[in-house]
């Protein structure tokens, strides 16, 4: 009601300010050269308050869309307690929720919107990780019986957000190796890839740190450079596991439907380049994820296996379990 209100109160002022121009001009047809600089200051202000309605409307739209994608999952799973065992129901979930987003348009830095660090939805524009992200957090919500707007907030901020808490740029678990740690601590999953036969491996990370240029949120905030330092640090003293390219075929049967599968990369100074959601066709173990060559969210055609083949720099996956 508020926002409405709001938007209310922008487009009665633009209504306004149309009627003073439209009387100003006809008094201005007769005086002319005295209207000039009038005229120019209420153009200014008219379309000044015309970009606030453009913008009110757009903002609103897509908040508006987005409640009604939710409320369209929710009416979707409406029977998805089909097994009768937790563990098997939360499998099922996800993927059936995974599903959901097939087709959605693959697009990029969707949460860099804002000036001020503060949780974004879209529910309409998907990367690989708001994929994985959006689908954990729709699970939780739709099984605390809580099916509102406020609730999926809630559990999405606790994956996105250090323990919960937007606290600046730096709260953001920008590096999904740190995304791990911290939703395993919190509870959220656990990685079982050492438990599946995965092999130990140590991260050397910094991309984010050694080009604060990069990213809008670091310009002239040393401070934050500095907590991204930290934050690198402690993910590089931990000892992680994977699971070799030439093993994961062998490894199959032990990666669940809906498990969390995180490509590892060589690329210097990052930690895993992609991310998606194991799926188990009749004929092979794929995964469900935003691709950036689709432009849309698909079944991959590929197996798991098959896929990390065609790119270099994956040398291999951690898997992890939703609880």
């Amino acid at each position: 009601m508020k926002k409405n209100h709001i938007f209310s109160h922008i487009l009665l002022q633009s209504v306004v300010i149309s009627v003073l121009f439209f009387e100003k001009r006809q008094y201005c047809q007769k005086n002319r050269y005295i209207c000039i600089l009038k005229n120019n200051n209420i153009m200014k202000r008219f379309f000044l308050f015309s970009i606030g309605v453009i913008f009110c409307v757009s903002v609103f739209s897509a908040e508006n869309k987005d409640q009604e994608i939710l409320e369209a999952y929710f009416y979707y799973m409406k029977d998805s307690r089909i097994f009768g065992d937790a563990e098997l129901d939360r499998q099922a979930q996800l993927i059936q929720t995974a599903r959901f987003f097939l087709e959605t348009p693959y697009v990029a830095h969707t949460l860099e919107v804002n000036d001020k660090e503060q949780l974004v939805v879209n529910l309409r524009e998907l990367d690989c990780v708001t994929l994985v992200e959006n689908v954990i957090a729709l699970t939780r919500t739709l099984n605390t019986g809580n099916r509102t707007m406020e609730q999926f907030k809630n559990e999405l901020q606790f994956i996105r957000y250090r323990d919960g808490i937007i606290d600046g740029y730096p709260s953001r678990l920008h590096y999904f190796s740190d995304w791990i740690l911290n939703n395993s601590q919190n509870g959220v999953l656990r990685d079982v890839t050492k438990e599946i036969g995965g092999e130990p491996i140590t991260f050397n990370v910094n991309i984010i740190s050694s080009h604060p240029e990069r990213y809008k949120a670091l310009k002239n905030r040393p401070d934050y450079v500095e907590r991204i330092k930290q934050i690198e640090q402690e993910i590089n003293s931990q000892t992680f596991y994977f699971i070799p390219q030439n093993r994961i075929h062998e490894k199959r049967d032990k990666i669940r439907n809906g498990d969390i599968i995180c490509f590892v990369t060589s690329m210097d100074g990052l930690d895993i380049s992609h991310v998606g959601i194991a799926y188990h066709t009749d004929e092979k173990l794929t995964f469900i994820h935003a691709s950036l060559t689709a432009r849309k969210v698909l079944i991959d055609p590929n197996s798991i296996a098959d896929y990390m083949a065609g790119i270099s720099h994956n040398t291999g996956i951690i898997v992890l379990r939703v609880n």
